[in-house]
Order: structure tokens, then C-alpha cells, then sequence
């Protein structure tokens, strides 16, 4: 069965590569946890507070919804975003987007969700670059985030960086 992977995004700039290529990129301290990412998989991206350089404005936010569509693998090129090296990787279908900057508010429903098993310290867990989720868990997000996405050919020029 299909687990549900909660893709946490913290730079701008890696998200406009993720949404425009349709690939996600680990780094190789990850790169044991990403091979727990399976093709037929589902991600729910997830931006951080902090992702657009104004944590103190934006909320984090689960923002899209997506299928990977190929395994995890070493990249023949590491994708590099500032000084930090990418060396696995995998494809992405992705499914649909929020408008830029909506999307449901995870601080929101850290108390509903058994991943969090401290809802006070819930933003520990996110300090990875994607996190399994609970089917339960994954049912609420996707519950809430559904009625909130557009198609993906429709929203993804607003999430391009540079702007």
C-alpha cells in the first residue's frame, strides 16, 4: 500500500525548482530516509514558515499534492541550491497546487495529527526533508488541503523564482 509523505520545503528557490521540474532532490544526510519514498507513493508538499524569507508573515503550509512517479536514486548531477548539494532524487507527478501562499496551516492541526506525538514540539519533527505520515493523518491534510488546490498548469508560474 501506498504510504503518504509529507515533503518539507524550506528555500524559495529549491521550491520553484521542485514545482517547475517536477522532481524532489535529498541530501545525502537524508539520503537513507529517502529511500523509504517509493514510486506510486503520495507527497503532500508542505512549505515552511521561513521558505519565502519572512517567517515572521507566512505560515508553513501544506500547499500541494503529488504522486511520485519514479524510486529515489543517486543523480548522475547533483542539484545544488546556494551551497548545499542534492544527490538523490525522484520524479514528481504533481496534481495540483494552492494559490501562491494559501494552503493549510499545519500549526493548525499539530493537535489532531498522531505524527506529532508533542504538539508542543511538533517543529522538531519537521527538520527533515519529508516525513511519513499516519493514513489517519494523511486523510485529515488531504481532507482539508483538497477543496483548496487548482491545476497544477494553472498555479505553478506564481510559486517561479526568482520573481
Amino acid at each position: 500500500m501506498p504510504t503518504t509523505h509529507l515533503v518539507i520545503i524550506s528555500e524559495r528557490t529549491a521550491l520553484s525548482w521542485v514545482l517547475s521540474a517536477q522532481r524532489m532532490a535529498f541530501p545525502p544526510i537524508r539520503a537513507r530516509a529517502a529511500q523509504a519514498i517509493n514510486a506510486g507513493d503520495e507527497v503532500l508538499l508542505y512549505s515552511t514558515r521561513g521558505c519565502f524569507g519572512r517567517p515572521e508573515r507566512d505560515l508553513g503550509r501544506v500547499f500541494g499534492h503529488a504522486t511520485v512517479a519514479s524510486s529515489v536514486h543517486t543523480l548522475a548531477e547533483p542539484v545544488v541550491f546556494g551551497e548545499r548539494n542534492f544527490t538523490e532524487g525522484c520524479e514528481l507527478t504533481i496534481h495540483g497546487l494552492t494559490p501562491f501562499r494559501e494552503g493549510v496551516s499545519l500549526r493548525d492541526h499539530v493537535h489532531q495529527l498522531t505524527v506529532f506525538p508533542d504538539p508542543k514540539s511538533w517543529n522538531i519533527r519537521m527538520r527533515r526533508a519529508s516525513l511519513p505520515l499516519p493514513e489517519a493523518d494523511a486523510a485529515l491534510l488531504r481532507n482539508e488541503l483538497h477543496p483548496l488546490l487548482k491545476p497544477y498548469a494553472e498555479t505553478v508560474e506564481a510559486y517561479r523564482w526568482p520573481r
